[in-house]
C-alpha cells in the first residue's frame, strides 16, 4: 500500500531528512475520522494522531494535534498557548488557512507555520500516523521525528477519560 505521489508535507519531512512511511488508504468521504482512518491503515487509533486547527478568537491560530480517540480540551490548549481561550476554527476557514482540506490537514508544510501543540502521549509509541495533506494518504514516523519536524510544544491537551464520559 504505498503511495507514490508526493505531497507537500512528504517533500517537506524530506527536506529534513526525516525517516517515514507512507500508507494509503480508500477514502469514505462519509467518515474522514481518525476511528475510521485507524481500522483502514490496520493501526490502534490512540496511534493516529488528528491535526486540528484553532484559534484564540483575536486572530492568533495553532494546530493541536492529539490522539484519534481522544477529545480535545479547549482550556487545556489554551493554557498550553499562553492565551486566555482557544476554539476551533470554522470548517470553511481551515483550506484558506492551512491549504489542507477536513481529512487531509497537518502541520508540515501548511500555508503558514502556526504553532504546534501535541498531546503528550505520543511520547507513548515507537510509530504514529498522521495525515500527508491529502485524504488517503498517512504519514508513519517516530514521535521524536513528529516534534523535530513540526518543532511542536508536547503538553496535556485532551479530556481526562472521566470528562469525555460525562460529555456523551
Amino acid at each position: 500500500m504505498k503511495t507514490t505521489a508526493k505531497t507537500n508535507a512528504v517533500r517537506f519531512l524530506d527536506s529534513l531528512a526525516i525517516p517515514y512511511e507512507l500508507i494509503s488508504y480508500e477514502v469514505d468521504p462519509n467518515d474522514l475520522s481518525a476511528p475510521g482512518v485507524a481500522g483502514k491503515i490496520g493501526m490502534p487509533v490512540e496511534q493516529v494522531f488528528k491535526t486540528l486547527l484553532t484559534t484564540d478568537g483575536k486572530g492568533e491560530h495553532f494546530f493541536a494535534v492529539l490522539p484519534g480517540d481522544l477529545e480535545l480540551d479547549f482550556k487545556k490548549l489554551a493554557r498550553a498557548a499562553g492565551v486566555r481561550k482557544a476554539e476551533m476554527v470554522s470548517l470553511k476557514e481551515v483550506e484558506p488557512l492551512t491549504g489542507y482540506i477536513r481529512g487531509g490537514v497537518t502541520v508540515f508544510a501548511a500555508r503558514k507555520a502556526y504553532p504546534v501543540f501535541v498531546d503528550e502521549t505520543i511520547e507513548l509509541w515507537e510509530k504514529i500516523s498522521v495525515s500527508a495533506g491529502v485524504r488517503g494518504t498517512q504519514i508513519l514516523l517516530s514521535p521524536a521525528d513528529y516534534l523535530r519536524a513540526s518543532e511542536g510544544t508536547v503538553a496535556d491537551l485532551t479530556k481526562s477519560p472521566t470528562a469525555q464520559e460525562d460529555a456523551q
